[in-house]
């Protein structure tokens, strides 16, 4: 009996079935489509941070915000008495203007002590990390010099002299500030308007702080070393500004995670499993500001340093970083299961390529949810077991030979240890993946070297 010749339409269709051509295209099709929710994920992973970031900062709010100490400053007025001279009608004619100005005079000396008792406040699954502090400021001051404008003493306020002190977050202030020296101890008060200015975004802001008034009656009174003891609450970070001709900054904690940084890294640190040490030495040829000005000459910032306390909480950064290798997996996983199609004659369809490529885009968002609980590393293993175990099951129901199950599963648990491996080692990332990848695309042409994409054989035929 003879063969019923194939109609063109029925040959169309071995065609479509039988083509590699079209079931790459296709291949392709199906990856630019789930491209569409890959890029969901990391915008959910943003989200997500986002959301971390606006809690820990009302957390911290609630406490008392980030502190930069500054100072402390001692501020002398002085009454400016100028003759101008004019003429009015071919008569000269001198008249006396005098103007009220503010000296500022940094410390010679100062040595701050500061002892830091963090700990975590919680909210949901979100922590953010506040502290108590006590600082003890030690400052030694110079001459109060006032030659270098041509001021007079008669000319100097020394009545309304004060010692001012910025603080970043007066809320953070738990005890009353004890300012002393020798015996003799000063009252102070909070202000927002203590006569420092730094700058933000390129426009002058007013350095909130506390302010001691000397009540000093003449240069006979004045005094040169302070003693400042501070009990103070913050969030996150404690900076200081070096104001001393000479700062040295000693800074401890039970923190085992700080981080120190600012314009100045501390001269020396120890880092233990039980805290923290720090010590910085600043001199004033490493800072932008000089020791005495008038008024608003300068701004006290450039120059702050200090430390922040850290809560190893790197899941989002970790998981944004995984996720950007999503499409790595879904390629490598599609061109495994391409090539099983041409080597072993396996039919697999385009509605199980899908399936496949949900599943592995779903990883990424059981990485970001158990990250938040249980950590990155924790996550990335639940999630890599239970997407490997569940595309593994699945491919027995389209992989007819069991090893072919059996490679498969090794291959996908090989791509994720592959990328594992990667966000590990951040300085070698680019060194690990290109050589991985290379690896990857040489297995790749050494298993498709016989396959004749043109020339059609019945080892190449869909059965």
């Amino acid at each position: 009996m003879e063969n019923t010749p194939l109609s063109l339409l029925d040959r169309f269709n071995n065609w479509l079935k039988e083509s590699v051509m079209i079931k790459l295209l296709s291949i392709g099709f199906l990856i630019l489509i789930l491209l569409i929710p890959a890029s969901w994920i990391e915008s959910l992973v943003n989200e997500r941070q986002y959301r971390a970031d606006d809690v820990v900062r009302e957390i911290s709010n609630k406490w008392s915000g980030t502190q930069t100490l500054t100072g402390p400053v001692l501020v002398v007025p002085f009454t400016k008495v100028e003759t101008i001279k004019s003429w009015q009608k071919g008569i000269q004619i001198e008249e006396v203007s005098e103007s009220v100005h503010q000296a500022f005079f940094l410390p010679e000396e100062l040595l701050i002590n500061g002892k830091v008792a963090p700990k975590v406040l919680e909210r949901g699954i979100f922590e953010a990390v506040v502290y108590d502090s006590k600082i003890q400021m030690k400052a030694k001051f110079g001459n109060l010099d006032f030659a270098r404008w041509n001021v007079q003493n008669e000319q100097i306020h020394w009545k309304e002299a004060k010692l001012v002190t910025g603080i970043s977050d007066l809320r953070g202030i738990s005890e009353n500030p004890v300012i002393s020296s020798g015996q003799k101890k000063f009252e102070s008060e909070p202000s927002s308007d203590i006569g420092l200015t730094n700058t933000v975004n390129g426009n002058p802001e007013m350095i909130k702080g506390i302010a001691a008034s000397m009540n000093w009656n003449s240069n006979a009174d004045v005094v040169s070393d302070f003693a400042i003891d501070l009990q103070l609450k913050g969030s996150e970070q404690l900076y200081f500004v070096p104001a001393g001709k000479t700062t040295e900054v000693k800074v401890s904690g039970d923190w085992t995670s700080p981080s120190f940084d600012g314009q100045m890294l501390p001269n020396s640190r120890e880092i233990t499993e039980k805290g923290f040490n720090a010590v910085w030495k600043i001199l004033s040829y490493n800072r932008p500001f000089s020791q005495q000005w008038v008024d608003n000459e300068q701004h006290l910032n450039g120059a702050e340093f200090g430390v922040r306390l850290l809560i190893p909480a790197d899941q989002y950064q970790k998981s944004i970083r995984t996720a950007k290798y999503g499409v790595l997996i879904i390629i490598l996983a599609f061109t495994v299961l391409f090539l099983v199609e041409l080597t072993a004659k396996v039919r697999i369809h385009p509605f199980q390529y899908i399936l496949v490529g949900a599943a592995l885009i779903i990883y990424y968002t059981l990485l970001l949810s158990f990250s938040e609980h249980w950590g990155y590393d924790t996550a990335y293993a639940i999630a890599s077991i239970a997407t490997v175990t569940l595309v593994a099951l699945y491919s027995t129901t389209f992989l007819i030979k069991k090893s072919l199950t059996v490679l498969f599963t090794l291959l996908m648990t090989l791509f994720y240890t592959f990328i594992f491996v990667i966000i590990q080692a951040e300085d070698y990332s680019l060194l690990i993946g290109s050589v991985g990848l290379f690896i990857i695309i040489a297995v790749i042409m050494y298993f498709s070297r016989n396959i004749k994409w043109y020339k059609e054989t019945e080892t190449q035929k869909w059965e």
